[in-house]
């Protein structure tokens, strides 16, 4: 209800209390009436304060990031600004976004964001800006060996983590920013490979030797059919170097959505994910069947998660609403079943995730 309907009503309910308070019960009328008029009177400025406040505006940029040793990282970075916005690209998508405006005064929480496999930094570009919007610096590297253009890494899936560890110091030390940023307490984002990387990096130690043994079970799954293309030879996989998979304990909250290869942590794998969670499965994710991705995740953390099972979502609807251009370039991305809206989700999706995080990274 707009704010000065309130405050006309608020001013009705005044005329009527003040005509029924008969002369006998004046003092107990007067009391009670000035209690109500204080409350009231109270919800009417915040009404018109909060209606007052302009929404945040959100600054973009793209950084290249030192990985020493190798290729550079690129990363996005979407941020709390006082600049105009304008419609920007960025890879696929449209964003309203005040492109490379000055970082607004205050102090942030930092969230990295991990994209899935053959992704990029820009995959849940609406969740960074609701994240940004909300107040938040949100950090999304593009992976080095894993992502649309480059899958020379996509068995060693711990250097993920690695990366993210990377990115995450250098944005609290080295990014124009970083004096705007809390550097105790940060919250990770991950989707699908992603979501194994926010797990590893949040504590969770995983055994991929479990991998031949599933897919010599289920040797049809997308994991196995993935693996098998990059492997053609079959040799044994590369395991991961001794401290190759890179944990942050500065990282307080997780979202984990629709996470790759959930049934490699169990229970003691994921003993050490002791922060908060919401954990995300798409009901009709045949890409990661259950119940060996989400569900063994939310069987085996130490604590149970927020999870949330979206009806009638693929896989792939995690990503990124589409527009006419996007779906006109990359249809294989955009498609969803009869009936489902990925617009419609992804507003329920980024206003939980977004509070999901203000109540957690405190």
């Amino acid at each position: 209800m707009p704010a000065r309907s309130r405050i006309g009503r608020l001013a009705q309910e005044i005329k009527v209390f003040w005509f029924f308070s008969s002369e006998k019960n004046f003092f107990l009328s007067n009391l009670l009436f000035g209690r109500i008029l204080m409350i009231k009177l109270f919800w009417a400025a915040l009404i018109l304060v909060c209606g007052a406040m302009p929404a945040r505006a959100v600054g973009f940029a793209t950084f290249s990031v030192p990985d020493p040793g190798n290729p550079p990282l690129l990363v996005g970075i979407w941020y709390p600004s006082d600049a105009p916005e304008k419609p920007v690209r960025i890879s696929l998508d449209t964003a309203q976004v005040a492109p490379g405006g000055p970082v607004a005064a205050g102090m942030f929480k930092l969230i990295v964001m991990s994209h899935g496999q053959g992704g990029g930094f820009a995959n849940q570009v609406d969740t960074a800006v609701a994240l940004a919007r909300a107040g938040f610096v949100v950090a999304a590297p593009t992976h080095t060996g894993d992502n649309l253009h480059d899958g020379s890494r996509l068995l060693k899936i711990w250097d993920r983590t690695r990366q993210l560890h990377v990115v995450t110091d250098w944005v609290l030390s080295t990014w124009d920013g970083h004096a705007h940023l809390d550097q105790a307490h940060i919250g990770v984002f991950g989707f699908s490979a992603g979501g194994f990387t926010a797990l590893v990096a949040a504590g969770g130690v995983p055994d991929l030797g479990l991998i031949d043994r599933h897919c010599a079970t289920y040797p049809t799954e997308f994991t196995c059919t993935l693996i098998a293309q990059a492997n053609p030879a079959h040799a044994p996989l590369p395991k991961a170097p001794p401290g190759g998979f890179v944990h942050d304990k500065r990282i307080a909250a997780a979202v984990v959505v629709a996470p790759a290869l959930g049934f490699t942590f169990g229970k003691s794998g994921l003993a050490g994910v002791r922060m908060p969670v919401q954990l995300w499965r798409a009901e009709q994710d045949t890409t990661l069947p259950q119940p060996f991705y989400a569900q063994a995740v939310d069987d085996d953390l130490p604590a149970k998660p927020d999870y949330r099972v979206v009806p009638h979502a693929q896989h792939l609807d995690f990503l990124s609403p589409c527009d006419a251009a996007k779906t006109r370039i990359a249809p294989q991305i955009c498609s969803s079943l009869p009936g489902f809206s990925r617009a419609a989700f992804h507003a329920v999706f980024d206003r939980d995730v977004v509070r999901f995080f203000q109540a957690n990274l405190k």
